[in-house]
C-alpha cells in the first residue's frame, strides 16, 4: 500500500506525523503541497477520501481565507476545493493518504488507523 503525506515541513504537527509514520516503519511519499499545489480535482479527491465535513480540510484562520469573506460551514465541496487549489496554504495539514482512505493528522496519531 502506498502512503503519501501532504506535508508542510514548517508545521510541527506535520513533522510529528511524518516522524510517527517513520517510527511505524512507513516511508511515505512526501507531497510538499506548497511547492506542488494541488488541483481542484485533487482537493475534491482528498475531501472524499477523508470523508465527513469538507470544511475540515480548510484552515480558516489564514489571511487568505479571511480575504474570501466566507463561512466554511456554508461552502460547498466545490467551493472549498477551488479555494484550496487557489491558496494551498488553506489546506489543513498534514493529510496522510493510504490506499483509498485519508486522514487529517491532528493529532498526528489520527493517521494510525490508516496503517491497519
Amino acid at each position: 500500500m502506498t502512503v503519501t503525506i501532504w506535508h508542510n515541513p514548517r508545521c510541527s504537527k506535520s513533522r510529528q506525523a511524518l516522524e510517527l509514520l517513520q517510527k511505524k516503519g512507513v516511508t511515505p511519499a512526501i507531497r510538499e503541497y506548497l511547492k506542488q499545489p494541488p488541483s481542484k480535482a485533487e482537493v475534491e479527491t482528498l475531501i472524499d477520501m477523508v470523508g465527513g465535513d469538507p470544511g475540515a480540510l480548510v484552515r480558516d484562520g489564514e489571511a487568505e481565507f479571511k480575504a474570501l469573506k466566507k463561512n466554511k460551514a456554508e461552502m460547498s465541496k466545490a467551493e472549498i476545493a477551488r479555494a484550496i487549489a487557489a491558496h494551498p496554504i488553506l489546506l489543513q495539514r498534514p493529510i496522510v493518504v493510504a490506499g483509498k482512505k485519508a486522514a487529517i493528522g491532528r493529532p498526528p496519531e489520527a493517521v494510525l488507523p490508516l496503517l491497519k
